[in-house]
Parts: C-alpha cells; sequence; structure tokens
C-alpha cells in the first residue's frame, strides 16, 4: 500500500520548535517532489513549503520564510519541516503530499496546486501558551 505518514505534530509554545517528518511507504521519494501544506479551522488548504526531488530547490510561502526550513532525507525515504519561532497562527493540521517529479514544473508550481498524486493523514499542530 502506498502512503505517507506525517509525525511530529503536538503543542507548543509561542517561540518554540517543532520538527515535523514525512515518511513513505510502498513507495520511494526518490523521484517525488514534496510538499507541505496546512489547514486552520474555516480556512482554505494553503501551501506551506515544496521541495524538489534532488533537494535543490525549495519555495515557502511569504508567512513562514525565514522561520520554517524544508528538507529531505532519501535514503531515510523522509521529508522534514523543521519549524521554528512558532506563532499561533501557525496552528493547523499539517499534511505533506507527493507529485511524480517529472509531472511537476517548479516547487513553486507545486505549492499553489490543491490536487496531488498521494497525501498524508495530517499531523495537528497547536502554538498556543
Amino acid at each position: 500500500q502506498l502512503q505517507l505518514v506525517e509525525s511530529g505534530g503536538g503543542l507548543v509554545q509561542p517561540g518554540g520548535s517543532l520538527r515535523l517528518s514525512c515518511a513513505a511507504s510502498g513507495f520511494t521519494l526518490d523521484h517525488y517532489t514534496i510538499g507541505w501544506f496546512r489547514q486552520a479551522p474555516g480556512k482554505e488548504r494553503e501551501g506551506v513549503s515544496c521541495i524538489s526531488s534532488s533537494g535543490s530547490s525549495t519555495n515557502y510561502a511569504d508567512s513562514v520564510k525565514g522561520r520554517f526550513t524544508i528538507s529531505r532525507d532519501n535514503a531515510k525515504n523522509t521529508v522534514y519541516l523543521q519549524m521554528n519561532s512558532l506563532k499561533p497562527e501557525d496552528t493547523a493540521v499539517y499534511y505533506c503530499a507527493a507529485d511524480f517529479a517529472l509531472q511537476i514544473t517548479t516547487v513553486q508550481a507545486m505549492c499553489v496546486m490543491r490536487s496531488h498524486d498521494y497525501w498524508g493523514q495530517g499531523t495537528q499542530v497547536t502554538v498556543s501558551s
């Protein structure tokens, strides 16, 4: 069964940090562009950050630039999202998604797409004092 599994979410105080992981099973991520997306209650899902299959290209939403870092370890078949200086407005369910790299023109394009080949089930991130 092909699936993505996110982990690492939780409750953190403002200014704190979390690292999310997105692990693939049933397929290898080497040939996939990966994105992190989030959806807060009452809001549309938005692209947070995307990374190319090689890891050489990344894209970030303006709201997280300088605070979040996306990375990947293809040997571990995992993509990470390091989130620092968290704010209450970062509270959301975070999802990872994967698209076959040859179908994606740029990481910027992936981050604004609504449909993806594979989705994880999501992990809750709550930033609150």
